[in-house]
């Protein structure tokens, strides 16, 4: 079987709307969340990415926009929603998380650097929070290559290249019940919105 989506979503999405990259996760099968185990792992979310990223025609048939980013969504493994972007030069998704999901991306054109933080945050009851020191991780994540993540990843990604558009499939376990998003200014983070999944569908 193949684990190639087929485009459930023809409509394009721009900057004008949030973009679409996260959700709650179940704890690990040792916990006593209900349902705990039961979706596709961030390594089987990892292993869609990258297959889907290396088909070509599904990666051109998505529409570019110079002014903004677009996206179509797919049809993910195991009950997960998955995500085509397309990221014009200079675009960026700015400091978010995933609200609890865990999850993966690849890059299927061009290059995307993710900025990330090697700490588990704690996602409630905080609105300031001062980062200790060493905790920024940088990577760059070229056509083909993709990475997986956990629950409590919080990151921004861009596409620094002054004039090359950049595509990427993103999935998420479960599908997104909301997003934080963060501002930052030096080691402070700032948490700034929360969108549900009505401002972005």
């Amino acid at each position: 079987m193949s684990l190639l989506p087929a485009p459930v979503s023809t409509s394009v999405r721009t900057d004008a709307a949030p973009e679409p990259l996260a959700a709650p996760a179940p704890e690990p099968a040792s916990a006593s969340a209900p349902g705990a185990g039961t979706g596709p792992t961030p390594a089987e979310l990892l292993a869609f990415v990258r297959e889907t990223a290396a088909d070509r025609a599904l990666v051109a048939s998505l529409p570019l926009d110079p002014e903004g980013r677009t996206w179509v969504r797919l049809a993910g493994p195991g009950g997960s929603e998955a995500w085509l972007i397309g990221w014009p030069p200079g675009t960026g998704t700015g400091w978010h998380d995933h609200g609890g999901s865990h999850g993966a991306f690849a890059t299927a054109a061009g290059a995307l650097r993710e900025d990330s933080l090697a700490a588990r945050l704690p996602t409630e009851g905080w609105r300031t929070l001062e980062l200790a020191e060493g905790v920024d991780r940088t990577r760059q994540v070229a056509a083909g290559e993709g990475r997986a993540f956990g629950r409590h990843h919080v990151h921004e990604v861009r596409n620094e290249s002054a004039g090359t558009h950049a595509v990427s499939v993103h999935a998420y376990y479960p599908p997104l019940p909301l997003m934080r998003r963060y501002s930052r200014t030096d080691q402070v983070l700032r948490l700034e919105q929360v969108e549900r999944p009505e401002e972005w569908q």
